[in-house]
């Protein structure tokens, strides 16, 4: 994911003058070291000083440009965040805070690099919009997006490395709409982010008992796609959500509002995070298996196991 966002960010910062990236002591590699070195008046790193890193931003939008802040996601978002509040939300400038490796993807680093609680920190702060791709493709729909958007921040949450396309076949990508990788009847599966793939591998697991299932991508958190979600929750018998993040404040917590305030009558699942700093200091799927949101662990609590 993060290579495909340098290389989307170079080509429209080609086209477009006023793109800036504002890094915090990220080394540039790949085509973001071709946008260093090709726009170096446009690239700046400000090292350790993330708060710096958002002032910039602000005052770059201030003067009519595009910033990027980019670096790992709790350094973009959680360390700065009075400004990322104050600077840019309360003036509503149109800046991307670009989370990189959200999650608990930097699962060996420990809770300080682990970004857990990301979308109801962003989503609770007046005027921020969340954008969280689903792999490479998406990625480049979304940065696109966030470069010409003027509507005001936005939060850019990112994998790593490594994902898998899961969108070769998916309907077009809107900001702010659920997107079907699949269509199907009996279950609807909600996600977004890198463990989307579960939740298609998922949909394969109830297509072998003869169920077939509808794969939402959710990558616009905010603002939801409310009305989207309430039709999957009346039109499908079952309703499953899986998302890398607390149990408040993410995708679960607000399907389980929507399906109370129309009472829905399907079975709604949520799988996330545990509310719990799990000290497993393995690969990005064991931490996920230590939090619950492994395959089988999901699988066996729908039935299928």
């Amino acid at each position: 994911m993060r290579n495909m966002f340098a290389e989307t960010l170079y080509r429209e910062a080609t086209e477009n003058p006023d793109i800036y990236v504002v890094v915090a002591d990220i080394s540039p590699v790949g085509n973001m070291a071709r946008f260093s070195s090709e726009y170096p008046e446009r690239f700046i790193n400000v090292g350790v000083a993330e708060q710096s890193m958002i002032g910039i931003c602000a005052g770059l939008a201030l003067k009519g440009c595009q910033p990027f802040a980019y670096t790992i996601a709790t350094f973009s978002l959680y360390r700065p965040f009075e400004m990322v509040r104050d600077d840019l939300c309360y003036q509503n400038l149109p800046v991307t805070v670009v989370g990189m490796g959200a999650g608990v993807i930097y699962s060996d680093h420990g809770g300080t690099h682990h970004t857990m609680e990301d979308i109801a920190v962003a989503g609770a702060i007046p005027n921020m919009q969340i954008v969280s791709p689903c792999d490479p493709a998406e990625v480049a729909e979304a940065t696109r997006w966030c470069a010409r958007q003027k509507n005001g921040p936005v939060y850019l949450r990112l994998g790593k490395s490594g994902e898998p396309d899961l969108t070769k076949d998916a309907e077009p990508w809107e900001f702010g709409k659920l997107r079907a990788l699949r269509r199907g009847n009996d279950v609807c599966i909600l996600s977004y982010g890198v463990v989307s793939k579960t939740a298609v591998d998922l949909a394969d697991r109830f297509a072998a008992i003869g169920k077939s299932a509808t794969v939402y991508s959710s990558h616009t958190l905010k603002p939801l796609d409310r009305d989207g979600i309430i039709e999957a929750l009346k039109h499908h018998n079952h309703v499953v959500v899986i998302e890398e993040h607390v149990p408040q404040g993410g995708l679960a917590a607000q399907t389980k509002q929507l399906a109370w305030d129309i009472q829905a009558r399907c079975r709604l699942d949520t799988f996330t995070l545990q509310d719990d700093f799990i000290h497993n200091f393995g690969r990005h799927p064991d931490m996920l298996a230590a939090h619950g949101l492994s395959l089988s662990r999901i699988a066996q609590r729908v039935g299928l196991d």
